[in-house]
């Protein structure tokens, strides 16, 4: 709880049936509230612009934009906002790419009852919440990494291409993406023919495959 009060939350996610099973896992605490709910990412963002949150509670995989590129934008706008990340996927990648975004947690779906009031608290503490279990493996690989002299693993594209990729796999046209970005739909298509020649790949097709391969988008 807050000096003014319990902490006001943000929660994203896609399918309202979990938002809503979330929701009363949050309300039943004293000091947690849920103020705002989210189907998608860019609506995340655009609610954190009007309302007054605390914490943002993000699903990774959500249309327009995903939970971690949500975060992004969140950290750069509303840097005093915490963020958790609240996913299905038990995965390493996932994770250090979450941190990077600027969660403080990483919750998996599967123990969400069990887990997430505890993570909320240490998220507003300033403290990071790693699933259990989860913390010993990850740091043995991290090490592991460190110790063969293997960087993590770059991404192949930068995070606006990676927005571009979703928004375009999703079928929406270049003047929505830009509406969308707040950029032209000229640019859109130079970071659209960029993302083709990068990653030698031929029409939007392709770039969708892409984007479920590597996650961005659920078949």
């Amino acid at each position: 709880m807050t000096a003014a009060g319990p902490t006001r939350i943000l929660l994203a996610d896609d399918h309202a049936l979990v938002r809503g099973g979330v929701r009363l896992i949050l309300d039943a605490e004293p000091d947690l509230t849920v103020v705002a709910e989210a189907a998608d990412g860019a609506e995340a963002v655009a609610l954190a612009r009007t309302e007054r949150i605390d914490l943002a509670v993000l699903d990774i995989s959500m249309p327009r934009r995903t939970g971690l590129q949500a975060a992004r934008e969140l950290s750069r706008l509303q840097p005093q906002v915490r963020i958790l990340i609240l996913t299905m996927y038990d995965n390493e990648q996932y994770f250090f790419e979450a941190l990077k975004a600027g969660a403080s947690g990483y919750v998996l779906k599967s123990v969400a009852d069990r887990d997430l009031v505890e993570a909320c608290r240490a998220a507003m503490r300033d403290e990071p919440f790693i699933y259990p279990g989860a913390e010993t493996a990850l740091i043995r690989r991290y090490l592991d990494r460190a110790e063969q002299g293997r960087p993590l693993p770059d991404k192949a594209i930068t995070d606006r291409e990676e927005e571009i990729l979703k928004l375009v796999a999703e079928g929406h046209t270049s003047k929505e993406i830009g509406d969308l970005l707040f950029i032209s739909a000229k640019t859109v298509e130079r970071h659209r023919a960029n993302l083709l020649q990068k990653l030698g790949l031929r029409d939007r097709l392709e770039l969708t495959r892409y984007a479920i391969r590597v996650g961005l988008i659920e078949p």
